[in-house]
C-alpha cells in the first residue's frame, strides 16, 4: 500500500463507498480503509438469507446498547456492517428516499444547499430504476433499484386494503411525491440479488485511483496544526500510519465516527478528559443528537400461502429452482413487500408513520433468535417516522477497539409511544378491511385482548430499533453542529464527514439510500474544496 495519497476514507459502507467511488472516479488518488472483511460471500448476495448475516459476528459488529429504562430496561443489540459496503451489505434493502419535507426542514435547521430539490440529482445520479419518471427517477447510476421479485395476491390485496383506509394509491413512493401514499415496495436489488454501495468501487476508471485495504481498524485520525494529514491503523497485527496530501474522509458510520473523533481529540472537552485524552477541538456536537427509528410488529396468522409455507420441504426445492434458473421467488425476498405512508393525526403537515407489509412472519427461538413461523403468517411492521427522542454515543474507553457506550431511549418521549400506538391501530384497520379479513385465521401478537393500557403496554415491552442510528455528528451552523454544509469539520481543515452521522434529524423510511447519498453528494464538496 501506498504510504501517501490525496484522500484516505476510513470506513467502505453506505457513505464511504459513494465517496471513495466518486473521488477516484474523478481522478483523485483514494485510500479506502475498512476495518471488515471483503462482501465476497453468497449470504450477502443471496437476499433472503440476510437474517443469518446479521446478529452474525462474522458480518455484524452487534454492538450493545445501555439498559433502556423506556422498554424496560432491555438492552438492544445495535448492528453494524461488518463486510465492505456496510449496512448496504446487510440490511434490508428497503429503498426509500424520504420525504421531500424531511430535507426542506434540513435547510431551515441550517444544512444549507440540502433541501429535497439539491439533494434530488444526487439520488437520481446513483440509480438504476427502469420505468420511473426521468424527471424523478435516474437510469445509469451504480445502485440497482427494483420491485421486488416475489410476488403473493395477499399483497396486492393489503395495497388495496391501505386504500380503502384513506391511504392514497402512489405510482411511485421515491417519485414526484417520495415517502407518500401507499404500493410495493422498492429493493436494492441487481436481477434479483443484493445492489451495495460497492457497486461505486467499480465505476469506470476507478481502479486506476482507487487503493482498499480491508481489516484495516482505525484508531486515530492524526491532527497537525489543526489540519487532518493522514490516520494511524492496524493491520496484520501491526500499527501503521498513512499521509493524506489533501484530507481524510470519515465514513464509520453514526456509532463508529463520533468515536473516532473522540479518539483523536475531537470532541466534548470534559469527557475526553476523563479518559486522559488530549483536547484538539471542544466540540460537544460529537456523539450527541443521536437518533433511532423505533418500531414493533403486528403479526397474523392467514389461511394462503406465504414464504412461511414455502421456505419447507417440496415447495422450498421448488423455490430454489426458481431463483437459480429466473433470479426470482422467495429467496430474493426483502425485509419488506409493500408500504403506506400515512398520517396518523388530521393537523400532520406529512405523513408521521411508515408501515410495512411482508407476506412473513418470524418467531424468537429459545435463544432470542429469529426463527420463520412454521404456519403461514404475515407482518406488518409500525415504525414512528420522527421519533423526538435523542441519546448519546461516548466512549467506553481509551481503547481504540472499545465499542461505544450507546444511550438511548427508545421511547423515553411520551409521545412517540402515542404515535406508536396510534400506528399500531392503523395497521389493525388495514388487516380488519373485509379483502384481508377473508385472509386472516388469528392476530399472534400483540393478540385481539390488547386494547387500550393493554395495547400501550405491549408497544412499550414490544419496541425495537429498526437499525437507522443517525444524527451523531449533526452537519449545520448552530454551536452543536460538527460539520458545515460542505460536510467539513468546523475548526479543523482537511476533515470531512461522509455517513449517517452528519443528518440533522431522521426522514422518514429506511436510510440507506440517504446514507449512499451523503456520500455521493459529499463527494461533489470534497472536490470543490480541492479545487479551490
Amino acid at each position: 500500500m501506498s504510504e501517501e495519497c490525496d484522500i484516505v476514507v476510513v470506513g467502505g459502507g453506505s457513505g464511504g463507498c459513494a465517496m471513495a467511488g466518486r473521488l477516484a472516479e474523478a481522478g483523485v488518488s483514494v485510500v479506502l480503509l475498512e476495518a471488515g472483511k471483503s462482501d465476497r460471500d453468497y449470504r450477502l448476495k443471496i437476499p433472503a438469507l440476510t437474517s443469518s448475516v446479521v446478529q452474525n459476528t462474522d458480518f455484524d459488529w452487534k454492538y450493545v446498547a445501555e439498559p433502556d429504562p423506556s422498554i424496560g430496561g432491555r438492552a438492544d443489540v445495535w448492528p453494524g456492517g461488518k463486510r465492505l459496503g456496510g449496512g448496504s451489505s446487510i440490511n434490508g434493502m428497503m429503498y426509500v428516499r424520504g420525504h421531500r419535507w424531511d430535507y426542506d426542514r434540513w435547510a431551515e435547521l441550517g444544512a444549507r444547499g440540502w433541501t429535497y430539490e439539491d439533494v434530488l440529482p444526487f439520488f437520481r445520479r446513483m440509480e438504476t430504476f427502469r420505468g420511473g419518471d426521468s424527471r424523478w427517477r435516474g437510469s445509469t447510476g451504480p445502485i440497482s433499484v427494483s420491485h421486488g421479485r416475489v410476488h403473493y395476491p395477499i399483497v396486492d390485496d393489503w395495497i388495496r386494503a391501505a386504500e380503502s383506509c384513506g391511504v392514497p394509491r402512489t405510482s411511485d413512493h421515491n417519485g414526484e411525491n417520495p415517502g407518500e401514499g401507499t404500493d410495493y415496495a422498492q429493493v436494492t436489488q441487481r436481477n434479483g440479488l443484493r445492489s451495495s454501495s460497492t457497486a461505486y468501487l467499480k465505476l469506470p476508471g476507478v481502479g486506476k485511483h482507487l487503493q482498499v485495504q480491508l481489516e484495516s481498524q482505525v484508531r486515530r485520525i492524526l491532527i497537525e496544526d489543526g489540519r487532518a494529514v493522514g490516520v494511524e491503523f492496524d493491520r496484520e497485527g501491526r500499527t501503521t500510519r498513512i499521509r493524506a496530501r489533501a484530507g481524510v474522509v470519515l465514513a464509520a458510520g453514526s456509532l463508529n465516527t463520533p468515536r473516532l473523533l473522540m479518539l483523536s481529540g475531537i470532541g466534548p472537552g470534559a469527557h475526553l478528559q476523563e479518559f486522559g485524552i488530549d483536547v484538539i477541538r471542544d466540540s460537544s456536537g460529537v456523539g450527541a443528537n443521536l437518533q433511532e427509528h423505533v418500531g414493533t410488529h403486528l403479526v397474523n396468522q392467514v389461511n394462503t400461502p406465504t414464504i412461511n409455507s414455502d421456505a419447507r420441504g417440496l415447495a422450498l426445492a421448488v423455490q430454489m429452482a426458481n431463483f437459480a434458473f429466473r433470479r426470482r421467488g422467495v429467496l430474493t425476498t426483502s425485509v419488506g413487500h409493500a408500504q403506506a405512508f400515512l398520517r396518523t393525526r388530521e393537523r400532520a403537515p406529512v405523513p408521521n408513520v411508515q408501515i410495512s407489509f411482508t407476506a412473513f412472519a418470524f418467531d424468537l427461538d429459545k435463544d432470542g433468535k429469529l426463527v420463520l413461523r412454521r404456519d403461514p403468517s404475515v407482518s406488518t411492521v409500525v415504525c414512528i417516522a420522527r421519533p423526538q427522542s435523542r441519546g448519546t454515543l461516548t466512549l467506553r474507553s481509551k481503547d481504540p477497539l472499545a465499542p461505544p457506550r450507546i444511550q438511548h431511549e427508545l421511547l423515553g418521549i411520551e409521545d412517540d409511544l402515542d404515535q406508536l400506538v396510534e400506528g399500531l391501530e392503523r395497521a389493525r384497520q388495514i388487516m380488519d378491511t373485509p379483502s384481508m379479513r377473508s385472509y386472516v385465521t388469528s392476530e399472534v401478537r400483540p393478540g385481539t385482548t390488547s386494547t387500550g393500557d393493554a395495547l400501550r403496554d405491549f408497544a412499550r415491552v414490544a419496541a425495537i430499533p429498526l437499525y437507522h442510528p443517525v444524527g451523531t455528528c449533526k452537519m449545520g451552523i448552530d454551536p452543536g453542529a460538527v460539520v458545515d454544509p460542505s460536510l467539513a469539520l468546523h475548526g479543523i481543515k482537511g476533515l470531512w464527514i461522509s455517513d449517517a452521522s452528519v443528518m440533522p434529524t431522521l426522514p422518514i423510511g429506511n436510510t440507506n439510500a440517504t446514507s449512499i447519498m451523503i456520500g455521493d453528494k459529499g463527494a461533489s464538496h470534497v472536490l470543490a474544496a480541492l479545487q479551490a
